[in-house]
């Protein structure tokens, strides 16, 4: 539960179900729909998907606000929510790294 007290730590927790939804959504959902005619799953797990990247998206600006972050790093973190697996390669590139150097600010102060 402490990975929901930052806004690095929430960020990367709603990245890690918005990257196992898309890929839900990629690798079972549209299968089912379209090679055995079964398009509920895509509907439940779309919506969901769905949820989870507006949640992330929200995350990401509220955590470049938040720690100042520049362009090119807030760039990466949305950019990782449109990608497959994405989120999970965000999240071991560039969240580690930053909430690595909010754990350096904070031990100074």
């Amino acid at each position: 539960m402490k990975w929901l007290k930052t806004s690095i730590g929430r960020l990367r927790v709603i990245g890690f179900w918005e990257g196992v939804s898309f890929l839900v959504l990629l690798l079972i959902a549209m299968p089912l729909k379209y090679l055995a005619d079964q398009p509920g799953a895509v509907r439940v797990v779309g919506m969901a998907h769905g949820v989870l990247f507006v949640l992330y998206v929200w995350a990401a600006v509220q955590a470049a606000m938040e720690h100042g972050w520049n362009w090119r790093r807030t760039g990466l973190v949305l950019l990782g929510s449109v990608l497959p697996g994405g989120p999970f390669v965000v999240d071991a590139k560039v969240l580690r790294e930053a909430e690595a150097e909010l754990q350096v600010a904070t031990a100074r102060v």
